[in-house]
């Protein structure tokens, strides 16, 4: 089982990007368009620039829904292996057996 602080950050995280990413999708794409003028780019590179850290969708960590470990993830299941293993084995994913030749 991963910190409960480490869980709780990466939710925070998640959270505060979703709020976010309108408005850094936004200015991104006056940074991006160079049809408008260089200050006005400049603006929108400093207004993104004052946007919180945390609020951006790459420092989410993809972390297992079970145990909050952060390697070895499925993104399918949302699991890392550990417990797909576990869950497989017990026959709790539909459709999921383990393979023998």
């Amino acid at each position: 089982m991963a910190k409960t602080s480490q869980v709780n950050r990466n939710k925070r995280r998640e959270k505060m990007a979703a709020r976010d990413a309108a408005k850094r999708a936004a200015l991104k794409a006056i940074v991006n368009d160079r049809s408008l003028p260089v200050e006005d780019r400049f603006d929108a590179t400093l207004k993104l620039a004052q946007l919180p850290r945390n609020g951006a969708k790459t420092r989410v960590r993809l972390r297992c829904e079970l145990t909050g470990r952060a390697r070895g993830n499925y993104r399918k299941f949302k699991l890392c292996r550990v417990a797909l293993r576990d869950l497989a084995s017990a026959g709790q994913i539909p459709g999921m057996v383990k393979s023998s030749w």
